[in-house]
């Protein structure tokens, strides 16, 4: 177990230092607490159809979203029930998890350094992928590529959604601070 009682996340110290002095010379905030920063960072495993016809699938993906980020994830269930898509209210469809603090730093440097670099073919993430309101959204087509999956003992290789929150109040802000992270964007 690593010990955390004098730890602080690399991107959290940068952030710290260096961070917040260049947006505040970028933006010319006045105060300290206009200052962009991370908010959260949300994972989210659907598993559809698959765990539709095995209830174990949404089992196997919320195992798999604990390994990635290093804290427990729920279960999202089905909050109606659709006969077309043949699901039950209730029914287990995937997982999600809510990283915040340290976590959510160690986990986006882990998403920039490590597992961004093994995406095959990859060229950048989308520029465009912000919401308006200072959060930026992205998708992952295999969750294999973050070193703690071993890849032998997979059965499902599942897409993996994330959001990455903000206290930006637009997307120009927002983009500023995640270029200072060294988040790899294509346009």
């Amino acid at each position: 177990m690593l010990d955390t009682t004098n730890y602080t996340p690399r991107l959290k110290t940068l952030y710290v230092d260096t961070i917040r002095a260049a947006m505040k010379e970028e933006f010319g905030y006045s105060n300290e607490m206009q200052i962009p920063r991370l908010d959260k960072i949300v994972l989210n495993i659907g598993a559809g159809a698959e765990a539709v016809r095995d209830s174990k699938k949404a089992k196997s993906a919320q195992e798999d979203l604990t390994a990635i980020a290093g804290q427990k994830a729920v279960i999202t269930k089905a909050k109606k029930s659709i006969a077309g898509f043949r699901v039950r209210e209730d029914m287990p469809l995937g997982s999600k998890v809510t990283l915040r603090g340290e976590r959510m730093y160690e986990f986006l440097d882990r998403l920039i350094t490590v597992a961004m670099p093994r995406i095959r073919d990859f060229r950048g993430v989308n520029g465009k992928s912000f919401d308006g309101r200072g959060n930026y959204a992205m998708g992952m087509k295999e969750h294999i590529v973050f070193p703690e999956i071993n890849f032998d003992k997979v059965d499902e290789v599942w897409g993996l959604d994330i959001v990455i929150c903000t206290t930006a109040p637009d997307d120009a802000q927002a983009k500023a601070l995640l270029k200072h992270f060294n988040m790899p964007f294509n346009s």
